[in-house]
């Protein structure tokens, strides 16, 4: 890329032009995913600035979550593809019969390569939120299936899901591998048909933990989505705590008018 020049009549910040100057760049297409800013001494000798300014602006972008720093090789570029989630599809019970679980779903339809990895499964008592939303007397048995998503490669959302032990026992929902579309089909082979789903959505800035499961940096808030599945039966048979690094969703909903 071909660095631009500093305007000292600007009554903004010499790092917040060159900050502009390297967003734009990315914008553009002239930085791509995985390719390496100008380093700080490049910076200071194009710009006529010293380390501070140079620093400011690269921590314009990585605040931005942008562009992320890796330790010895510099800072590179963090654009990963956004995971258009529609509501009113990805849940859709074609997608369990051919087998895709409702991620896989989704970011084929946003044409990234999507992958799960840190799967655990356990079981003990659910927290007092889940065990109220899933109408489960104390203690309120439930396995707990926890996971990573990453979108090309990249992590973009953690999930925890709670489902009642006596739906999972029994079921390759209590084992690592859940089979083809997922807890929803093994739940629908069970016998439990799944009617709707409700979702609360939320943000914040990430914990210390999430930042560093995501490999986001610091400044770039998560979504939090807790999702809850019914049954034809009206029971609630799973729920679902989502974090999801937000510049990598788009959450997209259909309403009826009437």
């Amino acid at each position: 890329m071909s660095l631009g020049s500093l305007d000292r009549s600007d009554d903004r910040a010499p790092y917040k032009q060159i900050a502009d100057q390297l967003r734009g760049a990315i914008e553009r297409g002239e930085l791509k995913p995985g390719d390496r800013l100008p380093s700080e001494a490049d910076l200071m000798r194009h710009y006529d600035i010293a380390r501070m300014t140079a620093r400011q602006a690269i921590q314009e972008l990585r605040t931005e979550g942008r562009v992320v720093a890796e330790q010895g090789r510099g800072v590179f570029v963090r654009l990963p593809a956004p995971v258009r989630r529609l509501a009113s599809d990805r849940f859709a019970r074609r997608h369990r019969d051919a087998g895709k679980a409702a991620f896989i779903a989704e970011a084929e339809k946003a044409v990234v390569a999507p992958s799960v990895d840190d799967i655990q499964v356990s079981r003990g008592p659910a927290p007092q939120p889940v065990r109220e939303r899933l109408g489960l007397d104390e203690p309120g048995e439930v396995v707990i299936r926890s996971r990573r998503y990453l979108a090309e490669g990249l992590p973009v959302e953690t999930a925890v899901s709670y489902i009642p032990a006596d739906l999972a026992d029994g079921t390759a929902i209590a084992e690592q591998d859940t089979g083809p579309g997922g807890i929803y089909a093994r739940l629908e082979e069970a016998g439990h048909e799944l009617a709707h789903f409700t979702e609360e959505v939320s943000a914040r800035m990430p914990t210390v933990e999430e930042r560093r499961r995501l490999q986001i940096p610091s400044g770039t808030p998560v979504l939090l989505v807790v999702r809850t599945a019914y049954d034809t039966a009206g029971r609630a048979v799973e729920v679902c705590d989502t974090v999801k690094a937000a510049p990598a969703y788009v959450l997209e909903y259909d309403f009826p008018a009437r």
